[in-house]
């Protein structure tokens, strides 16, 4: 499903207009981006979790130059899913 499948659908089940709801979803992604990128987590019950997590720091190896290096830690963002959403996707 696609952003505009996503205005689309919920825009045919509440009857407000797409682009009030368009607006609605890009305010919902940007706080949901910000909160994490400043090391907030999001919980969403029934839904999931977007969390930061950290990747510890590494020797990775460049095969075609025969070196290694240091891939120092950092933070990716990851989504968990709830348990309810787990549960309705196995189903």
């Amino acid at each position: 499903m696609t952003k505009a499948e996503l205005v689309n659908q919920v825009a045919l089940e509440t009857g407000y207009d797409k682009t009030t709801i368009l607006n609605v979803i890009e305010a919902v992604m940007a706080d949901i981006k910000k909160s994490v990128a400043d090391g907030e987590n999001v919980y969403l019950r029934g839904f999931g979790s977007f969390i930061t997590k950290v990747r510890a720091e590494k020797v990775a190896r460049n095969i075609t130059k025969n070196t290694s290096m240091v891939v120092p830690e950092h933070k990716i963002p990851a989504f968990k899913p709830g348990r309810e959403f787990t549960a309705e996707v196995r189903k």
